[in-house]
């Protein structure tokens, strides 16, 4: 029969942890999934524009991955609005920061 005392067995049965301790150990959790912002070269950009540009004048459907700090986003539709003062796009209804845009694809 094992002591009590043994292989931390007094402390085994009376963890705890406390509320503020476990909101702070989900933060850290939260923040070890963060992602950060990815740099695109010009000529990634000028492709982009092209996809964008292309799905504007010919309706066709375009795959926009989106920048979210904490999940990859992505919005599947036609380009119907471009508002160059504000840099953003209008696809299927939702509107998109230039600058949060990582990349497009055609359907």
């Amino acid at each position: 029969m094992p002591k009590k005392l043994e292989g931390n067995g007094l402390w085994e049965s009376s963890r705890m942890i406390l509320p503020e301790h476990r909101v702070r150990m989900q933060e850290q959790r939260q923040q070890l999934k963060r992602r950060d912002r990815i740099e695109l070269d010009e000529q990634e950009l000028e492709q982009m524009q092209e996809r964008l540009a292309e799905s504007l004048q010919h309706g066709s459907a375009v795959k926009v991955r989106v920048y979210h700090p904490y999940e990859e986003q992505l919005v599947t539709g036609r380009v119907d609005r471009v508002h160059a003062q504000r840099q953003r796009i209008l696809v299927d209804g939702y509107w998109i920061d230039m600058r949060d845009i990582e990349s497009v694809e055609p359907c």
